[in-house]
């Protein structure tokens, strides 16, 4: 068997190349990008204030927001002409978010990601389909050069045409999936729709990321199909995919690969840095990165940081529960998504799929759930199953719902990050 990718540490060795590396990269930023050099000086620090790991605690954050004031490149750390490649986000809310990439940073990336495929159960010569968007989205891209590094066959099918996604499955027998969960279930609702088992299929490891998902949902993927499902996580601020991914010998976490991003949770409200152990949001410093080295990045999604248990002393994040800015606040109750699907698969007569919208008719909040119910499910068991899912998020949420169970296939599919969220209290306003 071929050595791992995954580097040896010993705690204290692993500190001292966090420490070295934090050093050099801070120093970069603040020699390079005007953004750092104006926030480290209002915020009193320079690179020679970093003596330990602790003292990042006095840095200042880096928000999307930094990202989207310095559109295009003024984020950059090195002339324009140094960066190979550029990633952005769709800049739904505001300009996109871009990010860039020298030759360097495009190797490390490559690398991390064949880490955490082969962290996965991948190994050279597995065919991996990959159903990630391509293009601006780090997903696909990410994926496709990862595999291609460890010496996969890759399948760059990107999303969306479920039905040649099923063909192409069927067909090419690839040993792994990477997308996302939710575009994942609507493959196999595809596949049942063709008079296709999805345990037939060659299908052995899922490796799906790009969004929140919960236990259930791995218990639904792995129930419905003879794969194993493990997590990945990552974000365009910091790198793309392979930030950190979920051992699929243990299942129990996403390792972060500390020696390229060292993590802190912090309390979202108070800003201060917590023990491990504690919930809180996630906040991410690169350590390695050329072309856009980032300190303390916000993330907005919400975890705990744990021991290593595959591959120690790298920590594990919890699965993230939700973001800090998708939490719906519901007559004072927060309320966030994966609380709902937690409760929904629970339920045998729904499926996974579902839409939480959220209006004001009056003067109070109203949170209504839209979920499909499974073929086989009549209309009397639909409407019981709806009545349970009000109960059921009653009291273990606190928040009062109307649960609206539809036909299958009545809400449209997201052929990547799935929306669970449909604000209209705004529309009342206007």
């Amino acid at each position: 068997m071929s050595e791992s990718r995954v580097p040896t540490f010993g705690p204290e060795e692993l500190r001292a190349v966090q420490l070295s590396r934090m050093r050099s990269s801070l120093r970069s930023a603040y020699e390079s990008v005007p953004h750092y050099r104006a926030a480290f000086d209002a915020a009193g620090v320079t690179p020679d204030d970093l003596r330990s790991l602790d003292d990042l605690a006095r840095f200042p954050f880096t928000t999307k927001a930094d990202l989207r004031e310095n559109y295009p490149f003024g984020m950059f750390a090195v002339p324009r002409e140094r960066v190979n490649r550029i990633h952005a986000s769709s800049g739904t809310t505001g300009r996109p978010t871009v990010v860039g990439y020298t030759k360097a940073d495009l190797d490390t990336w490559a690398e991390l990601m064949a880490r955490s495929i082969e962290a996965a159960g991948g190994r050279a010569g597995d065919i991996v389909h990959v159903a990630y968007g391509y293009g601006l989205f780090t997903g696909g891209l990410g994926a496709h050069y990862g595999a291609e590094r460890l010496g996969c066959t890759v399948v760059p099918v990107s999303g969306g045409m479920t039905e040649r996604q099923v063909q192409l499955i069927t067909d090419f027998r690839p040993r792994i999936f990477m997308g996302t969960p939710s575009y994942f279930l609507a493959i196999l609702d595809e596949m049942a729709a063709e008079g296709i088992d999805p345990r037939s299929t060659s299908l052995e490891i899922g490796i799906f990321g790009a969004e929140p998902w919960t236990e259930q949902m791995r218990v639904e993927v792995e129930s419905r199909t003879n794969i194993r499902a493990v997590d990945i996580y990552g974000l365009s601020e910091v790198m793309g995919p392979g930030v950190s991914q979920e051992a699929s010998t243990t299942q129990d976490g996403l390792h972060i690969w500390e020696d390229h991003f060292y993590p802190e949770v912090v309390d979202p409200f108070t800003d201060e840095v917590l023990p491990d152990g504690e919930e809180g949001e996630l906040v991410l410093t690169s350590l390695t990165k050329e072309a856009m080295p980032v300190c303390r990045y916000r993330t907005r999604d919400l975890t705990r940081l744990l021991p290593g248990t595959a591959y120690p002393p790298f920590r594990r994040m919890a699965k993230v529960t939700g973001r800090s800015d998708d939490m719906m606040s519901v007559r004072g109750v927060n309320v966030f998504p994966s609380q709902i699907e937690e409760q929904i698969l629970r339920i045998d007569a729904l499926t996974p799929h579902y839409l939480c919208v959220l209006t004001r008719p009056g003067r109070m909040d109203e949170l209504t759930i839209r979920v499909e119910r499974r073929v086989d499910v009549d209309h009397v068991t639909a409407a019981e199953a709806g009545r349970l899912l009000e109960s059921r998020i009653k009291h273990t949420v606190g928040v009062t719902v109307k649960a609206e169970v539809l036909h299958p296939h009545d809400l449209e599919r997201s052929m990547g990050k799935a929306k669970r969220i449909d604000d209209q209290r705004h529309l009342r306003d206007q």
